[in-house]
């Protein structure tokens, strides 16, 4: 069953848009920052460390593909904002600090409802033209 499980995420990772991707991508460090802090809470300092790990490179990954030649200021401003949140994900893991955790979750949680909201307003203005 797991392996079925496996091959439906793989191919609807495969077949997503770009923006489908891009809140995915959200959605996955969203959880991995609340297990993060779950896992600061109950001083379980391994899945602390794993969680913020995964949360850290999903954050990187979105940070590597941003186009700054399409993007312009929203790029350096999205840049910059991901490299704060990576330097507070390394202050978290290292200092076993929560603070930091849940800053960079009221980041994400903001962003992904901002990009969610852009993608929504793009989709019915498309859906207008037709």
């Amino acid at each position: 069953m797991k392996n079925a499980y496996q091959k439906y995420k793989n191919n609807s990772v495969q077949t997503a848009s770009r923006e489908k991707i891009l809140l995915m991508l959200y959605e996955g460090a969203i959880k991995f920052t609340k297990l993060a802090i779950r896992g600061l809470e109950e001083k379980k300092i391994a899945d602390k460390g794993y969680y913020i790990g995964r949360a850290y490179d999903i954050v990187m990954e979105l940070n590597n593909t941003l186009d700054h030649k399409v993007g312009g200021d929203i790029s350096k401003n999205l840049e910059a904002l991901y490299i704060f949140m990576m330097d507070q994900y390394t202050k978290a893991n290292f200092k076993n600090e929560v603070a930091p955790l849940r800053e960079n979750l009221k980041i994400l949680e903001n962003l992904y409802e901002g990009w969610q909201a852009a993608i929504e307003k793009i989709k019915q203005n498309t859906d207008n033209q037709k």
